[in-house]
């Protein structure tokens, strides 16, 4: 997960997470999410912004751009991963 990183905040900018199945997820509030990479599992992310959810299929050893990494794209948090096989 690519973020703008903030160190005022203590906001990283890049976060990795490892999938020990092949299913599960992941609550969390990660702001200003711009970028989702995955490895070897597939996974569905959601994320929100200005009050909507948006949910976003990334295929194995794929890279999908949100948010503020796609034109004129919103600030986004990210709320939930969820792995998919």
């Amino acid at each position: 997960v690519l973020t703008v990183k903030d160190d005022t905040v203590g906001r990283a900018g890049t976060y990795c997470f490892r999938a020990t199945g092949k299913t599960g997820y992941l609550t969390l509030s990660l702001p200003r999410v711009f970028a989702l990479e995955a490895a070897d599992h597939p996974f569905s992310a959601d994320l929100t912004a200005n009050g909507e959810t948006t949910t976003v299929d990334v295929a194995q050893n794929g890279f999908e751009s949100v948010g503020e990494g796609t034109v004129g794209g919103a600030r986004s948090v990210l709320v939930e991963i969820r792995v998919t096989g």
